[in-house]
């Protein structure tokens, strides 16, 4: 049965569609795949006017100037939440100076954004999917040729996950740090395969969610239109454990011949890092919208 989303509070900075300096917008969503609310932060460029989603808005015109913009949605790592990018960096300058809206939802503690097993615990990806897209779609109209996702360490996990589960609505995605393969997800080796109803990191189960063994979707799915999209993989050089999951991921894209950009630089798994890395993925991002 399809699952809807209820949205149950909507705060605007200068509230409304009227105001084109209303550029940050927070939604809350009472989730039934998630058994909780999820909050969505949402930062627009200051020099177009938010988009309200109501087609009977006196400024529809001018509103609709939001339909169609760039968005990338960003995920955060373990141990985070909704608002952990907005506390370590400026989403509304990377907004104002890419010309991007930039859509960040709570990933939680440890969801590693998939679906639990468990009935009563939560399935992460059914709320993207049958909930969280199709609000921000309706609210801001989502391009597929100019819609991206990226994510830091788990979010890296996350993202690319997303966008292999259906590459044709995105033009790419990003991993910062990202645990691309899971036998390299250090403490959670114990604790994702529970999750999942395994009892390895290696077992079938887990390898079946690990997103350098899904690749092979990108041309199933997109065929010629594959290579077309942009995947952008970065990783600090001096992060042990997780360097061999991006470059391993990285050679897989190669011997697929998948269109990417891979870049291995000085950093640790830190904030710093990744407040560093963002402007590059955006910048190239943004030279890959149909």
């Amino acid at each position: 049965m399809k699952t809807f989303a209820r949205i149950i509070l909507t705060v605007t900075m200068l509230l409304g569609c009227l105001s084109a300096s209303a550029t940050r917008k927070l939604h809350v969503i009472e989730s039934p795949n998630l058994h909780c609310n999820d909050t969505i932060v949402v930062y627009c460029p200051d020099t177009v006017k938010p988009g309200c989603g109501n087609s009977n808005c006196p400024m529809a015109a001018e509103c609709s100037t939001q339909r169609g913009l760039p968005t990338l949605f960003l995920l955060h790592g373990w141990g985070g939440k909704w608002s952990s990018w907005e506390e370590n960096t400026d989403l509304q300058a990377l907004c104002d100076r890419f010309k991007f809206r930039i859509i960040c939802p709570d990933g939680f503690k440890d969801s590693w954004y998939i679906n639990k097993t468990d009935q009563t615990d939560m399935k992460w990806r059914d709320f993207f999917w049958n909930e969280l897209w199709p609000l921000m779609d309706k609210e801001y109209g989502l391009d597929p040729g100019r819609t991206f996702i990226d994510g830091l360490s788990m979010g890296g996990h996350g993202a690319m996950n997303i966008f292999l589960d259906r590459p044709d609505l995105f033009a790419g995605a990003g991993s910062m740090s990202g645990v691309l393969d899971l036998k390299y997800s250090a403490g959670s080796k114990e604790l994702i395969p529970p999750m999942i109803g395994a009892k390895h990191i290696e077992d079938p189960e887990c390898k079946a969610i690990g997103a350098i063994h899904r690749l092979g979707r990108l041309p199933e799915i997109c065929g010629k239109e594959a290579s077309g999209k942009m995947l952008v993989v970065s990783c600090g050089s001096q992060d042990a454990k997780f360097v061999p999951a991006s470059e391993d991921f990285v050679r897989k894209c190669n011997e697929m011949n998948i269109k990417h950009i891979a870049l291995f630089s000085p950093g640790k798994h830190r904030w710093n890092y990744w407040v560093w890395v963002l402007p590059y993925h955006i910048e190239w991002f943004s030279q890959n919208i149909g």
